[in-house]
């Protein structure tokens, strides 16, 4: 008579914890640049990950597909400035319930849908001037962004 309850509240207990069943796995995002700390208009970005790809052009709000690896972002304004930028991103409070709760199994869904995982909701890239590009070889790409 206890049990069919006690089962029931088991299992919402396990759902609410796994980010794959309760959180979406896009995330609006709004990219701006900067360069000599101002704000400069008209950049145009690549921004990718291993669940794909989006261009913006900047300032401008842009839904992309999470993921538990790395955003990278390409931006370059001809004449201006340039950058390489890379993003890490960070387990949600969703992810720790996914342990205690379904003993790890929805950290491994979540890992692979990027559902339990958050890039920060305002990404300012820092851009070097366009002059720095043409002085020396290209950057390494994946400078970290903090």
């Amino acid at each position: 008579m206890y049990l069919r309850p006690a089962a029931a509240v088991a299992l919402f207990a396990s759902l609410a914890g796994c980010a794959s069943l309760t959180e979406s796995t896009d995330q609006n995002v709004l990219v701006q640049t900067v360069l000599d700390h101002r704000e400069i208009a008209g950049v145009g970005c690549v921004l990718y990950n291993d669940m794909g790809k989006w261009f913006v052009t900047t300032p401008a709000r842009v839904t992309l597909r999470k993921s538990a690896g790395p955003l990278r972002i390409d931006c370059e304004k001809t004449g201006k400035g340039w950058a390489y930028e890379k993003v890490d991103s960070r387990a949600d409070a969703n992810i720790w319930g996914n342990l205690v709760l379904t003993a790890g199994v929805g950290i491994y869904v979540d890992a692979n849908t990027g559902a339990g995982y958050d890039y920060p909701s305002i990404l300012t890239v820092v851009m070097r001037p366009a002059q720095d590009k043409e002085d020396g070889p290209a950057p390494a790409a994946g400078v970290t962004l903090f």
